[in-house]
């Protein structure tokens, strides 16, 4: 049985990290119907209602039971409405290392919700986990995606030459595909500044 990471919920200021669940699809096919979506990740488009199902009954539940990452739906408190996803993938439990990638809804952006939901992350990672390293890439052109890795206190590392494909054209279509670099990015505990006082700090409880 390989490891694995348990099913869990992570709870920050102002935001809730759960297991995705069927009730999501609606936001999840809505969310993917972006043009920074279809610039900067490999997801299909157009996304289809078949597509966010398989995702949320199929892949995710594999991914954590396989060992190989987990997926997070990221929620308000608030209003419990889906602001964005985050995915932990290409784990490998022998150096306690794993990367992440994670998409921001259209309708949330500008909140600093990405790097609430990454600074949750690494510090279950780190903390509750025992994690070690986190990775991240972003396209050479996605500037605000350089700017989260920057705020989480990510070093850069260097460039991964022509490896990654950007897409351009209208979102529902294949696209336009272009080579692009990548930019390799890494978080260590050492790396995480302490939590100031006034914001409560993430909160992992098990889920279901």
């Amino acid at each position: 049985m390989p490891a694995s990471f348990p099913e869990t919920a992570i709870s920050t200021e102002r935001l809730l990290l759960r297991p995705l669940e069927e009730g999501d699809v609606p936001e999840l096919v809505a969310m993917m119907a972006d043009d920074l979506v279809l610039s900067w990740t490999d997801v299909p488009q157009p996304f289809t209602r078949g597509h966010a199902l398989r995702w949320v009954r199929r892949w995710a539940p594999a991914q954590r039971a396989e060992g190989r990452g987990i997926a997070f739906a990221v929620t308000e408190h608030l209003t419990q409405r889906l602001v964005g996803l985050v995915e932990l993938r290409h784990t490998d439990w022998r150096l306690l290392s794993t990367e992440t990638a994670y998409v921001t809804a259209s309708w949330a952006r500008g909140e600093g919700y990405a790097v609430e939901a990454l600074l949750g992350v690494a510090q279950w990672l780190f903390e509750d986990r025992g994690f070690h390293r986190l990775e991240l890439r972003t396209a050479a052109g996605n500037t605000a995606a350089q700017q989260v890795a920057q705020k989480i206190g990510c070093i850069s590392e260097g460039v991964l030459r022509s490896a990654w494909i950007v897409r351009t054209g209208e979102v529902g279509s294949a696209g336009e595909e272009s080579r692009s670099d990548l930019i390799l990015w890494s978080l260590l505990p050492e790396d995480l500044e302490p939590a100031p006082v006034h914001r409560a700090p993430f909160a992992a409880v098990r889920h279901g």
